[in-house]
């Protein structure tokens, strides 16, 4: 049975917990450890270009014992030259399994529906499940817990965001997030990260003004405000979030003792200043880093069950 990962909602809370418990012992072992992926191709779709989940995904396959093969826009021209679905059944019989980058978040449903392998959905413009697994894990190496912290977000309401309010929902992390009129997140996720928030105990609060989304934050986290595809918004973007930057000012908001992440890359000097980037406070590095070994962990989840 094959299994795809579009959603962080596409894991039960405790196949979320075991992933996370797996990426650290991922990371404490780096070189070493199980092989689900030996004698197994994984091919990279990418629409989007991308440095860190491209070189991620690479180098935790090939250390998980499997091979890649990279496919990109000009490679492929996903839904251009052939329809997507024809793209999916195609793949699915050269290889073991497809991480997909897009645009449209139907186009990794229709991937997914079509395939014979898992999909893993490297992002779309709804949702980025594979970000939040690596920022959960960053923030529970940091604290030692999810539970009963405090997450101000500060800026677009975009995929990035989605997925982490899913993920902080669904490991009782209350979250606060604060962006301008109509740039809030989008409505169906918000509501589905509400209902987890019942489950587990944890609060979701929109607010305007970023001072009252960073009281008190144990994290505060912030991404570009002028995302890959929004090129043509950049001029009233940047005016309109200028009093969403990330600075000293802000911080002093939050706890003192408060952690910044950002999920790279970052625009210094448009929605985190230098200062705090760069600053005592910052986990943005090893966020990044996290990224090889929640990729590593979310692999091995998948295709543990596909071997089952």
């Amino acid at each position: 049975m094959k299994r795809d990962f579009l959603t962080v909602t596409d894991l039960t809370p405790q196949e979320l917990r075991n992933i996370l418990r797996q990426a650290v012992m991922f990371k404490r072992h780096r070189r070493g450890g199980p092989r689900p992926l030996k004698d197994r191709t994984i091919a990279l779709v990418f629409q989007k270009p991308s440095m860190r989940t491209r070189t991620a995904f690479e180098v935790a396959i090939l250390q998980l014992g499997g091979s890649v093969v990279y496919l990109g826009q000009e490679d492929i021209q996903l839904g251009r030259r052939e329809p997507m679905k024809d793209v999916a059944r195609v793949l699915s019989r050269y290889v073991d399994g497809i991480v997909l980058r897009t645009f449209a978040h139907r186009n990794a449903e229709e991937f997914a529906r079509h395939a014979r392998v898992p999909v893993i959905n490297g992002l779309s413009d709804l949702v980025h499940p594979c970000q939040a697994l690596a920022d959960l894990m960053t923030i529970e190496e940091h604290f030692g817990r999810l539970k009963g912290l405090r997450l101000g977000y500060v800026g677009d309401g975009n995929n990035v965001l989605h997925s982490l309010m899913e993920g902080a929902a669904m490991t009782g992390m209350h979250v606060a997030v604060a962006a301008p009129e109509g740039y809030q997140p989008e409505a169906s996720v918000w509501r589905a990260a509400r209902r987890w928030a019942g489950v587990t105990g944890a609060t979701l609060r929109r607010e305007v003004d970023p001072r009252r989304a960073v009281r008190d934050a144990d994290v505060v986290y912030t991404d570009v405000w002028v995302s890959m595809g929004k090129e043509r918004e950049r001029r009233k973007r940047l005016r309109v979030f200028r009093p969403y930057q990330l600075n000293v000012a802000l911080l002093r908001h939050a706890k003192p003792s408060c952690r910044v992440m950002h999920c790279l890359p970052a625009h210094r000097g448009e929605e985190i200043t230098e200062e705090v980037l760069e600053g005592p406070r910052s986990l943005i590095f090893e966020q990044a880093e996290n990224r090889l070994y929640a990729h590593k962990a979310l692999l091995r989840l998948l295709f543990d069950e596909v071997t089952r």
